[in-house]
């Protein structure tokens, strides 16, 4: 795992999508198309407002993103689908396809069937990621499944899960935020080719120390970054705070 610190969290944002938009290219040079992984939250914005502007023809790249909750309308502000819909589909224009996680799906076990054999036909170039402030992977709170073979689980939230949500204003009040979620599982999230993992603010000093430091177990999902090969683990100098 490589550790890459910036002062500024812009700055970590631009060298996140800097970085995996390298990786796409080189990918598309030697493949037809690629699929990558988009995530959402906070912890996203400037890697999105600066990956959108590289020069990639998108018109080649298939996505999956990382996570959704259940019952959430794609209406609903809080939505990833709205989320990833605004910040990325309506500024890079066609894709060769996004696979949305469609979480209010009338028959969601019809839907995690969907999109598990839509990814698992896809190898993942690059996966731009985030870390929760209870150290989660997408939404595998701790104690996280490590071991699935399913590329998509339906996962309950835990309490620290959804205060994070209020706390960055998707809602405003923890009885809002949906229990359970769509997630994509570590497993699958470990068999992309590159990882870029954006974590800024000191909110999320305690996770990183986790992600560096803690035993590589279910109690720990985010320290499984440090088993993979090709995997960027982005700070700001708040988030970084405890391992300096």
């Amino acid at each position: 795992m490589r550790i890459c610190m910036y002062e500024d969290p812009k700055d970590m944002g631009f060298h996140a999508a800097t970085i995996g938009a390298m990786r796409i290219r080189k990918a598309l040079a030697t493949n037809e198309s690629v699929s990558i992984i988009l995530a959402t939250g906070a912890s996203q914005f400037t890697m999105l407002e600066t990956l959108v502007a590289q020069d990639i023809d998108w018109s080649r790249v298939t996505v999956f993103h990382l996570d959704e909750y259940v019952g959430l309308d794609m209406s609903h502000p809080a939505s990833f689908r709205k989320y990833l819909k605004e910040r990325f589909s309506d500024k890079v224009g066609p894709v060769r396809a996004f696979h949305y996680i469609n979480g209010d799906a009338p028959d969601l076990q019809q839907e995690v069937s969907r999109i598990n054999g839509m990814i698992s036909s896809s190898p993942i170039a690059v996966a731009f990621i985030g870390i929760g402030e209870n150290g989660h992977l997408a939404f595998n709170d701790p104690p996280a499944d490590l071991e699935t073979k399913d590329p998509y689980l339906v996962v309950e939230l835990d309490d620290a899960c959804r205060r994070q949500q209020v706390g960055e204003g998707w809602f405003a009040s923890v009885q809002e935020v949906p229990t359970h979620a769509v997630s994509m599982s570590i497993p699958q999230i470990l068999k992309s080719a590159c990882i870029v993992c954006s974590v800024p603010d000191i909110r999320k000093a305690d996770a990183v120390y986790m992600a560096v430091h803690a035993p590589i177990d279910k109690f720990n999902p985010c320290a499984s970054l440090r088993t993979h090969a090709d995997c960027y683990l982005m700070l700001d100098s708040s988030s970084a705070s405890r391992i300096l």
